[in-house]
C-alpha cells in the first residue's frame, strides 16, 4: 500500500576511492529545513552494491509513510526500482542462468526495497550533475533547479512544396550521379588491374 504524505529528496551515492568503499545518503525534506544523513564504510562490497545499501538505509529512516524522489547516479539502482523489481517478485527474487533458477544479485537489498514500497510513494531520477552535495540544502537546490530548466521545444518540420516535375529531374540526377560513381570506382578497383594484366608486353628492339 502507498500513502501520500511528506515529501522528501533522497540522494544516495556510493564511492570506492583508494581502497575505501563507502556509501551515504542524505535525506531532505521538501518545502522545509528538515534533514537527515548518514554514511558509512563496507569493506569488500561492490560499489554497485553500495550504491542499493544507501538507498534501503535512507528509506528504512523514514518513521512514516512519505513521498520520496531518489535522485541517484547508479543506473543498477535507477533500472531495478523502474523496471525489474516487480518482474523479481513474481519470480521469488531468482533468474535463470546456464539453465538454473539461481537468486537474483543483492536479493536480500532488493526484497528491503520492495518492503518499503508499501509504505512509500518511490519516484526515481538520474543525477546529471558532476559535483557531489555537502549538504542537503545544496542537494535540495541542486535538484529543484535541474527540475525548473523545461523541456527544449521540438521545432516543427518544415514544408517545402516541389514541382513534381522538378523533384523528378533532381531524382533522376541523383541516381545517375550514384551510378557513375559506382562505375568509376568498379573501373579503378577492378578492371583496372585486370587490364594491366591483359595488357600485352612490347619491348623495343635494340
Amino acid at each position: 500500500m502507498q500513502a501520500n504524505g511528506p515529501h522528501y529528496l533522497l540522494y544516495s551515492a556510493a564511492s570506492s576511492k583508494r581502497g575505501a568503499r563507502r556509501w551515504k545518503f542524505v535525506l531532505q525534506s521538501v518545502g522545509s529545513d528538515d534533514s537527515f544523513s548518514a554514511a558509512d564504510m563496507e569493506p569488500d562490497t561492490r560499489e554497485s552494491r553500495l550504491e542499493l545499501l544507501a538507498v534501503v538505509r535512507g528509506l528504512e529512516a523514514l518513521d512514516q509513510p512519505s513521498r520520496v524522489t531518489l535522485v541517484t547516479r547508479s543506473r543498477y539502482v535507477a533500472q531495478g526500482i523502474r523496471r525489474e523489481l516487480s518482474q523479481w517478485r513474481e519470480r521469488r527474487w531468482r533468474w535463470e542462468r546456464f539453465g538454473k533458477l539461481v537468486p537474483i544479485r543483492d536479493h536480500d537489498l532488493w526484497q528491503r526495497v520492495d518492503r518499503a514500497l508499501e509504505f512509500h510513494q518511490i519516484e526515481c531520477v538520474p543525477w546529471q550533475f558532476d559535483i557531489e552535495p555537502e549538504s542537503p540544502a545544496l542537494a535540495a537546490t541542486v535538484y529543484a533547479a535541474e527540475a525548473a530548466v523545461p523541456e527544449p521545444a521540438i521545432p516543427e518540420p518544415a514544408l517545402m512544396i516541389v514541382p513534381r516535375a522538378a523533384a523528378d529531374r533532381s531524382a533522376h540526377k541523383a541516381r545517375n550521379w550514384r551510378l557513375s560513381r559506382s562505375l568509376h570506382r568498379l573501373r579503378d578497383g577492378i578492371l583496372a588491374p585486370f587490364s594491366a594484366i591483359l595488357r600485352p608486353a612490347f619491348t623495343r628492339a635494340a
